[in-house]
């Protein structure tokens, strides 16, 4: 029995465009925040998504940031003379973590993209309906 390679492309080429179809491939999809804690998202009439379904972006979540500063802390004016303003200034340098505030609320629209045939949902963003 010879192999035709030409036909064996076209059958791997077939299985991986049904093995798509099957699973759904990634789509784009828009929600609203109903509950910030537990976080949920309602996609449509009949889909609420939870937390166990939801992959985070930095974009919506709250996150540590490490940032390196090098600067003089602004004065605040305390007693009278000169020896009181220089004495509330100081340096301010090195390695600091940051807290960066962007969680989901409840009311904000999002932006989903659905994976593992709409098992996980990656939230993107926020976004402004027109």
């Amino acid at each position: 029995m010879s192999l035709d390679i030409n036909e064996l492309v076209r059958a791997v080429k077939q299985a991986a465009v049904e093995a798509v179809k099957a699973d759904g491939p990634m789509a784009v999809s828009f929600g609203t925040v109903t509950s910030a804690s537990p976080l949920k998202i309602q996609v449509d009439q009949k889909k609420t998504l939870t937390e166990a379904q939801l992959i985070l972006t930095n974009n919506v979540r709250d996150f540590n940031v490490d940032m390196t500063v090098d600067h003089q802390t602004e004065s605040q004016s305390s007693g009278s003379g000169e020896a009181a303003f220089a004495a509330q200034q100081h340096a301010y340098k090195g390695r600091k973590t940051f807290k960066v505030h962007l969680a989901l609320k409840a009311g904000e629209k999002v932006i989903l993209i659905s994976c593992d045939g709409g098992q996980k949902y990656i939230v993107l963003d926020r976004w402004e309906a027109p």
